[in-house]
């Protein structure tokens, strides 16, 4: 798996390619920044030298990798808060023609109205969830003391879950495909929990 990333796990260049990868999918929800951060992070475990006593300096580490992802992600959602907040009526009629849009954007404003935001996080987690709640957030004009907050946990929570799966399977299964394959399989399955958990209604 190591080599199937190349030298780029070695260089400090992974931490600017999952910064872009998780800035820009809340955009592109088919870019696979859950897939580089659990690489990146059994890079990391594989590297620790577990076996040899030894911890190489060209591998990422995980707690710059976790605040990385995490930050990229805040930045993302408020990129598309904005975008939301300043999309005027054309983006009103998009929402209103979008049955899961207007949903999002109802449940948010109730969510938020009572003084929490865990469907903010929830959606974090949700294959587009992420684009459909910062999307409806801004144009809600929901105020930013209001979303940034839960954004930023769902960012560090979504960030330390996905890194936590890529070490922890690099360190019980190496850094083999095998690995690789059980954590995403495992961010997917947080994935489609959190979607079935947005698309119920507030009580």
């Amino acid at each position: 798996m190591l080599e199937s990333m190349g030298s780029l796990t070695g260089s400090p260049w992974i931490y600017a390619v999952v910064a872009l990868s998780v800035l820009l999918d809340v955009f592109l929800p088919v870019l696979p920044s859950g897939v580089l951060v659990i690489t990146a992070a059994t890079a990391a475990a594989a590297g620790t030298g577990a076996a040899t006593g030894k911890v190489p300096a060209d591998v990422p580490d995980i707690l710059v990798l976790t605040l990385c992802a995490a930050t990229a992600s805040v930045l993302g959602d408020m990129v598309a808060y904005r975008v939301g907040w300043q999309g005027g009526p054309r983006l009103d009629r998009v929402i209103a023609r979008s049955r899961r849009l207007t949903g999002a954007q109802e449940r948010l404003g109730v969510a938020l109205a009572r003084g929490g935001g865990a469907l903010v996080v929830l959606a974090r987690f949700a294959p587009a969830g992420r684009s459909l709640v910062s999307l409806a957030a801004g144009a809600a004009h929901r105020r930013v003391r209001e979303f940034l907050p839960w954004s930023a946990l769902a960012g560090l929570a979504w960030a330390a879950y996905s890194v936590a799966l890529g070490y922890l399977g690099g360190q019980w299964l190496g850094a083999t495909w095998l690995a690789t394959a059980v954590s995403f399989t495992a961010l997917f399955g947080a994935g489609a929990a959190a979607g079935y958990l947005m698309r119920r209604r507030p009580a």
